[in-house]
């Protein structure tokens, strides 16, 4: 929690890099001990950059994840129900993710848009705060910022990255080890009314 808001810690896999046209396939968040995590199958390809990083690859029997088969809901099922899992938080709730301005903000409000359900989301959530920058602002002198090594650096444990209920997971630790004061949040947060 920061301030007056409650901090949710979210992830996104994808079939691709390219924020305008790639396709969720799987969201995740935490806060505290709750935990949200769905598969959604995919219209576009994965690609083989995102097969080789996440393990996810689509056949005609549907969704898996390093070969075995991952239960999946319609898209639009998936964010409605992750749009509940905010709404069950005292609000207003900040969404937290590592890259959030560059990657994972911009596919989730494209994909929310696209599904006429942003300005709900907008009700729920006012704002994303990017643990990147956050991490570079408060240890500028680290040689990597991704958060792996940042998980290495700080708790001294490995994970399974690129799944993105692990990868929240970690980002709460991560947050909550640095213990961020609100004014380095409010630096890194972007309203979502920017988008």
């Amino acid at each position: 929690m920061s301030g007056n808001k409650t901090i949710v810690f979210f992830d996104l896999e994808t079939t691709g890099l390219d924020t305008d046209v790639c396709d969720i396939i799987q969201v995740s968040a935490i806060c505290g001990e709750r935990v949200f995590d769905v598969y959604t199958l995919p219209r576009r390809a994965v690609t083989k950059g995102a097969q080789q990083v996440t393990g996810f690859t689509v056949g005609d029997d549907g969704l898996f994840r390093h070969g075995r088969p991952v239960d999946t809901v319609p898209l639009v099922d998936a964010l409605t129900s992750f749009i509940n899992f905010l709404r069950s938080f005292r609000r207003p709730v900040l969404l937290a993710a590592h890259n959030a301005r560059r990657f994972d903000a911009p596919v989730l409000t494209r994909v929310l848009q696209t599904l006429s359900l942003w300005q709900e989301f907008q009700q729920v959530v006012s704002g994303f705060v990017d643990t990147l920058p956050l991490s570079k602002n408060l240890y500028p002198n680290l040689g990597s910022h991704s958060q792996r090594n940042m998980v290495r650096h700080f708790l001294g444990v490995d994970y399974e990255a690129h799944n993105a209920v692990e990868d929240a997971k970690m980002l709460q630790e991560l947050f909550n080890s640095w213990r961020p004061n609100n004014g380095d949040v409010s630096r890194v947060t972007i309203s979502t009314y920017a988008f």
